[in-house]
C-alpha cells in the first residue's frame, strides 16, 4: 500500500534515531529518484513523488542532520527535453546520469575531491578498454601506462584503495 506523509516520515525518524545510536557523527543525503513509475500511470507518478518530496522536506526541516538533493527537480525542471530519456521513455539517459552526478559533485565536493574523480575518471576509461589483441605489444604498453598512471595517482593521494585495479592490469599483463 502506499504511505502518507506522516507515516514515511514516522519510520524515517525511528530509523534515524537508531543510526544516531550507532553513529552521532551521522549525515542523511536524501533524494527522490527521477526515473517515472509507469505502472501506476503518470497521475501516479506524480502523486507519488509528491508524497516522498513532502515527507522528505519534513525530515530535512526537523532533522539537522538530514539533507536533500534534487536530482528529481533537476531531471524535471533543468533536464525536461525527451533526449535525455533512456528509449524507455522512464529512466535517465547515460547523458542525463552524468550531468546530474556533476550536479551533485559541484555542489557537495570540495576542489580536491573533484581534482581526484576526474584523474580517476581517465584510469576507469582505461580500463573499460577492450584491445583487438590482448597478446599484443601495443596492449601491454597500454596497461603499462595504466599502472604508472595508478601509482602517480597513489602517490599523490595515498589514502586511495586501489588495489584491485594494479591487480586487474597485473593480471592482463601476465596473460
Amino acid at each position: 500500500r502506499k504511505l502518507d506523509v506522516a507515516e514515511i516520515v514516522e519510520v524515517w525518524k525511528r530509523l534515524l534515531d537508531g543510526l544516531r545510536t550507532l553513529n552521532p557523527q551521522l549525515k542523511v543525503m536524501f533524494t527522490v529518484s527521477p526515473i517515472r513509475h509507469a505502472k501506476d500511470g503518470m497521475h501516479g507518478n506524480q502523486l507519488s513523488k509528491s508524497v516522498l518530496l513532502l515527507a522528505v522536506d519534513e525530515l530535512c526541516r526537523t532533522c539537522s542532520d538530514c539533507y536533500y538533493f534534487p536530482s528529481y527537480e533537476i531531471v524535471m525542471d533543468e533536464l525536461r527535453d525527451y533526449r535525455f530519456y533512456a528509449d524507455d521513455m522512464l529512466h535517465a539517459s547515460e547523458k542525463a546520469v552524468e550531468y546530474i552526478w556533476e550536479c551533485f559533485c559541484q555542489c557537495y565536493f570540495n576542489k580536491k575531491t573533484r581534482e581526484i574523480i576526474k584523474e580517476w575518471e581517465s584510469v576507469k576509461r582505461a580500463l573499460e578498454h577492450r584491445p583487438f589483441n590482448p597478446e599484443s605489444e601495443t596492449y601491454r604498453n597500454f596497461l603499462s601506462q595504466i599502472v604508472l598512471k595508478i601509482s602517480q595517482i597513489k602517490e599523490k593521494f595515498p589514502y586511495l584503495e586501489v588495489q584491485k585495479e594494479m591487480e586487474l592490469c597485473e593480471s592482463r599483463l601476465k596473460k
